[in-house]
């Protein structure tokens, strides 16, 4: 079989950062013959050299190059591309991994919307990655219709032959950016650029020694020689206008104002960040007309401005104002409804813990001078954010806990302005309901719920909570093909998150009461706390001391009441004795597990009685106790020997 994807993983001392990447590429869905894997060790000094030898040597798919050490990423990429045998190329990083079914996702897209360059969506471990890429597939994507120039790094699907065809390659040698040369001429010379956002392809990891290379301080002096190398290429497939200048705006707010904003600002050395606005001060003054800053958000605008003006000062004190600004998201009523939890929300921005004031009669006016003072800028600022009040947008998430995988659920949402003491101030306030269908979501676990706020110049995600009044119950568990789904908030913070795959008590299962159970004509009904759109298929198991029995049973919405009611027959040969009753909810699961119900049923004499579970028996308790005196006395021990009998 022809190859269809290479996968190129540059290599420098990754230690066991590596071995994540390794498996997730042994468990790609590609069928084996179709993809190679070229890892080029870049002159490690590690054991990474005699691993990745060992790994060849046991998986014809994975191939090893070794070079001696080039300082960067261009050149081993740069031989894994002569190396390659794939009609196309994926490039990796050595502390990154994919998503199993990364490579045959991304070439079938690719494929069948003839791209040159096939764009994965991406998710962040404790790092930033591109978000408003990623809201919805782009078989066709351009820099013009899409946010593609969002994402620079360059680990994308690429075509062999379009690389050759145009001659392009990394630069090589210890410099930065070289992704932004590559990946933006790849973007601005492609015939097509395809964008995969309904999986998670690419998982972009932050080492938990902090030692991936583009988290080191750079120096600023060369990494803006190497910005202005990413600009050129702009320069050079782009005319004078719109376009380019939606480009530029790209290095300019997060290659240089973002560098300059709040926290991020004050926390860096004084002589750095001096020596860091230096820089940023010459490249904007040098490279950006004024149509450049002008497509920024306000506070961008104010930092842009001040920076160009080159009043470092000013910027420092901006970033004092805009370090106390932050999103806010209370939850309201939050319900099931036809299979999918609604999720009420209220979302402003805060200004040192209380809620941010916006003039009520703001009107839009561009900023045609720099602000005088911060006093200025900050008014400026506010009155914009007000004017522009009607763009503003709020969004809610669900991330994954281990993973950070995050998908966008669709929500409806509307803009109020609220007045404050004599009506010459208002907050700014978003109120929205999402709807979120948990069965699309990919796996089990545990998903946070973010709402993410766009307002004036912020564009910020915070937790939804903490969680509201006390007489707001938290909403039941519900139950969805195969799957349950628990709403709960979270301790001790009290935000709101959602288990799939949940079971036993954590289901609320064991809030049933007995008079929640009635057994008549051979049938016995239950009242669950847990929702269900439709009827759907369980299993029952009655355990006796002798004997274990199974039936099964069905669960469906309750007419009358929250929740669903539980219906099964009862075994015939259900003996006479004490019975537990546990429920499977998710009987065709790969992971299906019983869950126990908090009553049981006696059977005797012709007939069936519900009774409270029966507690442990003597022997029982005795037994138990006697495990937990053992137990405690053989920790002693253990602990007298670790620390020699002292």
């Amino acid at each position: 079989m022809p190859v269809k994807v290479s996968v190129i993983v540059p290599v420098y001392n990754p230690g066991i950062y590596i071995e994540e990447c390794i498996s997730s590429l042994q468990r790609q869905s590609l069928p084996p013959d179709e993809f190679e894997v070229i890892f080029v060790d870049d002159g490690s000094t590690d054991e990474t050299p005699a691993r990745l030898d060992a790994l060849a040597a046991e998986d014809p798919r994975m191939k090893v190059i070794h070079q001696e050490n080039s300082g960067w990423s261009g050149k081993p990429r740069n031989v894994g591309i002569e190396a390659s045998r794939g009609e196309f190329v994926m490039f990796v990083d050595n502390d990154d991994y994919l998503g199993d079914e990364a490579l045959e996702r991304m070439y079938d897209y690719g494929v069948a919307n003839g791209a040159d360059v096939v764009v994965g969506k991406m998710a962040g471990k404790n790092r930033g990655v591109p978000v408003e890429l990623f809201r919805r597939n782009h078989p066709r994507a351009t820099v013009e219709n899409a946010p593609l120039i969002d994402s620079l790094t360059p680990h994308k699907m690429v075509r062999r032959a379009f690389l050759d065809r145009i001659g392009l390659r990394f630069p090589e040698g210890r410099r930065r950016l070289e992704d932004h040369v590559f990946i933006a001429e790849a973007y601005l010379r492609a015939e097509n650029v395809s964008v995969v956002s309904d999986y998670v392809c690419y998982y972009h990891i932050r080492r938990d020694d902090g030692s991936n290379a583009g988290f080191e301080r750079f120096d600023p002096v060369g990494y803006f020689k190497n910005l202005r190398e990413a600009l050129d290429v702009v320069e050079q497939y782009t005319e004078p206008g719109p376009v380019r200048d939606r480009l530029f705006r790209r290095w300019l707010r997060v290659e240089m104002v973002e560098r300059l904003r709040a926290r991020r600002l004050l926390n860096l050395p004084n002589d750095y960040r001096r020596e860091l606005f230096g820089e940023i001060h010459e490249v904007v003054v040098e490279r950006f007309g004024p149509g450049v800053a002008a497509g920024l958000q306000p506070t961008q605008q104010v930092i842009a401005a001040l920076t160009a003006a080159d009043r470092y000062d000013d910027v420092v004190a901006f970033a004092e104002w805009e370090a106390g600004v932050a999103p806010a998201a209370a939850p309201g009523d939050i319900e099931w409804r036809d299979g999918s939890l609604r999720i009420g929300f209220t979302a402003e921005y805060l200004s040192d813990g209380e809620p941010m004031l916006f003039p009520a009669d703001a009107e839009a006016a561009p900023l045609t001078d720099v602000p005088k003072d911060v006093t200025e800028a900050v008014r400026w600022v506010a009155s914009e954010t007000a004017a522009r009040f009607g763009q503003a947008t709020a969004d809610l998430l669900l991330r994954e806990r281990t993973s950070a995988a995050q998908y966008f659920q669709p929500v409806e949402f509307t803009r109020e302005t609220v007045p404050v003491g004599d009506g010459e101030q208002v907050r700014l306030v978003l109120r929205g309901t999402a709807t979120v269908d948990p069965s699309v979501l990919p796996r089990a676990g545990a998903w946070d719920a973010l709402v993410r706020v766009k307002s004036g110049g912020w564009t910020k995600e915070c937790r939804l909570g903490p969680a509201p009044r006390e007489d707001r119950p938290t909403p039941p568990a519900g139950v969805l093909g195969d799957r349950p789904v628990l709403p709960y908030w979270t301790a001790p913070h009290g935000n709101l998150s959602l288990e799939l795959g949940a079971r036993g008590k954590r289901l609320g299962l064991g809030r049933v009461q007995l008079g929640d159970v009635s057994v008549s004509d051979e049938r016995f009904r239950v009242l669950l706390p847990v929702h269900v759109p439709g009827g759907s298929e369980v299993r029952l198991r009655f355990v006796s001391s002798r004997r274990i029995l199974e039936a099964p049973g069905t669960l469906s919405p309750d007419a009358d009441r929250p929740g669903s009611v539980l219906e099964a027959a009862l075994p015939e040969d259900l003996s006479d004795d004490v019975w537990r009753v546990a429920v499977c909810l998710n009987p065709g699961a790969d992971q299906a597990r019983f869950a126990g119900l908090p009553f049981a049923l006696r059977a005797g004499g012709g007939s069936v009685l519900v009774t409270p579970v029966p507690g442990p028996g003597v022997a029982l308790r005795l037994a138990r106790r006697a495990r937990r005196v053992l137990g405690a006395a053989r920790r002693k021990v253990n602990s007298r020997i670790r620390t020699g009998g002292r």
